[in-house]
């Protein structure tokens, strides 16, 4: 079976279309509850109708929109979706952790010392979008080096869906003063290869960021508008 040109052309908008759809309404550029319809969108992004009806069938089937009669509305993240993210990251992340501990190297080490340097230097600036992309990328780096790939795949996913979320959260000083301090203990761990520990360290730390995001959440909404 062969592909055309044109096929791909539209399969490269469509996957444009939605990325870009995909990543405004984690990021908090489009609100809930705000509608659009197709002609909107086409007209918005430059674009036939074709991929934006692909991407709208995309973002639907990724639970982030609903179509209603007055057009495609925003469902965005929910406080019970929260919930359960951090449910499962507190659980999975565990586990990544605790694999983590037995494979990890001295390269794995002092990768993950450079980037918790990096997020304490930047939490002492007040650099919350540097703070937020090194508290990623440490999360990433056990993800990756606990060698699943499925781990890897789901915990990404879910990181990406509570993007808006974690960046407004981190901006409270003292939440990202304690996150670096987790970090470290976590790292600890995994330095002498205590997978039950990092397990467990890796668990508390979700839960503790869990517990910041649910206290403040009313206000996080209004810090979206």
């Amino acid at each position: 079976m062969t592909t055309s040109t044109g096929d791909l052309k539209f399969v490269s908008l469509a996957d444009s279309v939605f990325e870009r759809i995909e990543g405004d309404i984690l990021s908090g550029k489009y609100k809930k509850g705000e509608t659009f319809t197709e002609s909107k969108l086409s007209e918005l992004f430059g674009v036939s109708r074709t991929p934006i009806r692909e991407a709208i069938r995309r973002l639907e089937q990724e639970d982030l929109i609903r179509i209603t009669t007055k057009g495609i509305e925003i469902k965005g993240i929910s406080a019970s979706d929260i919930e359960d993210i951090y449910e499962i990251r507190s659980r999975i992340e565990g586990l990544a952790a605790k694999k983590c501990a037995g494979i990890i190297t001295e390269e794995g080490l002092e990768h993950l010392k450079e980037i918790i340097d990096l997020q304490e230097f930047y939490t002492g600036k007040g650099l919350s979008e540097k703070v937020r992309d090194t508290d990623s990328a440490f999360h990433e780096s056990i993800y990756s080096i606990c060698g699943s790939g499925i781990y890897l795949s789901v915990l990404k996913n879910l990181h990406k869906r509570i993007k808006k979320y974690r960046k407004l959260s981190i901006q409270d000083p003292e939440r990202a003063k304690r996150a670096v301090a987790e970090h470290r203990e976590i790292y600890d761990a995994l330095k002498v290869h205590d997978g039950e520990l990092a397990e467990k360290l890796t668990a508390m730390h979700i839960d503790n960021a869990r517990t910041n995001i649910m206290k403040n959440f009313n206000e996080l909404l209004q810090g979206e508008s």
